[in-house]
């Protein structure tokens, strides 16, 4: 018999359920969250340690030009035609600094810094030249080209600059470069070197060829060849004449020096003597802008000799000094090729014409085949298998020229010849 008494029962009864619980604000949340986030990126920095600058970079990226494209460099924009050592870039849109190549375009409001030994050339669309040395911070201030006016200019926060213009479009056009509390503004076909020394106080432009002006506030100044302008900030402008360089004599510009063995070989270096001037300092180095010279001699006589020199192209320049110990500006800068002198009999070099394009030289010639040649220290690309060869030369100035051409063929064996050419 089934027992049906439980049929129908109800469950146990529960007497009470206890919850717990403790309040966290959202500052305590927020807290703890960002301790875990700082926790996990010094992990990964230790991890890879160049993780931050990767970041720092994107996020410079973001924040400057998120949405722009690559900078491409346009005809109108800056760049670089030289780069000696450190160089560095910030980009007016950036919070960092790189490091500057060719490819670089540079746009108002940009920094342009170099090191100890550092040194950078920048060509505008203009044709004027920014020459930067060692230890020197400029900012790009003004980049207008127009098809009736161009202007350009920079400032120099602190250091060296040298700079050069070309034929100006209009008479509106304008290439300057302000320093301190003053601007200086180069005419057409003119060179100018400028220092601003901030912690000194010291800050000076001295004119190398042609005309500029300097001006302050109401104040003015016009300055001429070797004549300075000092800019004394809370203080005076003053307008002075300063010492000129020497004319350089030996060896002439593009000259090749063909020597049995180069690095015993004694190059002798001549320039002409310069009034009021007791010793010079002859410089030669591998670059234009002589970053870091291979020698640097001070002098009391108007020659000096170098040895020591491996085979390879050089530049060279001197400064005069004065009985107070002030330099001149240097000198204008040659170069120079130095040849080592094949074992072998001389080649074969032969120069059927020339002809002149403008200020540009067309020269035609013989050769033997494969052999290699440099005509004013370009090297000739267009040489036929049976050796003949045409070649046009880069602009020459006005006036008497030299056109070398020095070659070398497989055997070793070399050849130079000498074409004077008159540019009218």
């Amino acid at each position: 018999m089934s027992d049906n008494r439980h049929l129908g029962a109800r469950p146990p009864k529960i007497s009470r359920v206890e919850v717990y619980w403790t309040s966290v604000s959202y500052r305590t949340v927020a807290l703890y969250a960002a301790l875990g986030l700082v926790i996990l990126i010094t992990v990964l920095c230790l991890v890879n340690p160049n993780l931050y600058d990767t970041t720092l970079r994107r996020l410079s990226n973001a924040l400057g030009a998120s949405n722009a494209p690559p900078a491409v460099l346009t005809q109108t924009q800056a760049r670089f035609v030289n780069l000696d050592g450190r160089v560095q870039v910030k980009k007016v849109n950036s919070v960092q600094w790189v490091a500057a190549d060719y490819r670089t375009a540079l746009d108002k409001g940009d920094l342009i810094e170099t090191g100890s030994d550092g040194a950078a050339r920048i060509t505008f669309a203009d044709g004027t030249t920014y020459t930067v040395k060692a230890d020197t911070l400029v900012t790009v201030e003004e980049n207008i080209v127009q098809r009736d006016r161009t202007r350009v200019g920079v400032h120099i926060s602190s250091g060296a600059v040298d700079l050069a213009t070309g034929r100006a479009v209009s008479a509106d056009s304008k290439a300057a470069i302000t320093f301190a509390d003053a601007i200086a503004s180069l005419r057409e076909n003119s060179r100018a070197a400028v220092r601003s020394d901030p912690k000194k106080n010291e800050h000076e432009i001295t004119v190398a060829a042609g005309t500029a002006e300097v001006q302050r506030g109401q104040e003015r100044v016009e300055l001429g060849k070797w004549e300075r302008a000092s800019v004394l900030v809370g203080g005076p402008l003053t307008k002075t004449n300063v010492l000129a360089p020497p004319d350089l004599a030996q060896p002439v510009n593009l000259q090749p020096l063909i020597v049995p063995e180069p690095k015993r070989a004694a190059v002798r270096f001549e320039w002409k003597p310069v009034p009021g001037a007791v010793a010079y300092q002859l410089r030669v180095s591998n670059t234009s802008m002589f970053a870091m010279p291979v020698a640097d001699k001070h002098v009391g006589a108007t020659s000096a000799e170098v040895t020591g020199l491996d085979a390879g192209d050089y530049f060279w320049n001197v400064i005069a000094i004065d009985p107070h110990k002030n330099a001149s500006e240097p000198s204008d800068t040659y170069k120079f090729t130095l040849v080592a002198q094949g074992k072998s009999q001389e080649m074969l070099l032969d120069v059927e014409g020339t002809q002149l394009h403008g200020d540009v030289v067309e020269v035609m010639g013989r050769t033997e085949a494969g052999a290699a040649l440099l005509i004013n220290g370009q090297q000739v690309a267009d040489i036929r298998p049976d050796g003949h060869f045409r070649h046009f030369t880069q602009p020459l100035g006005r006036g008497s020229n030299t056109i070398v051409i020095i070659g070398q063929n497989r055997r070793g064996g070399t050849a130079t010849k000498s074409v004077p050419i008159v540019v009218p």
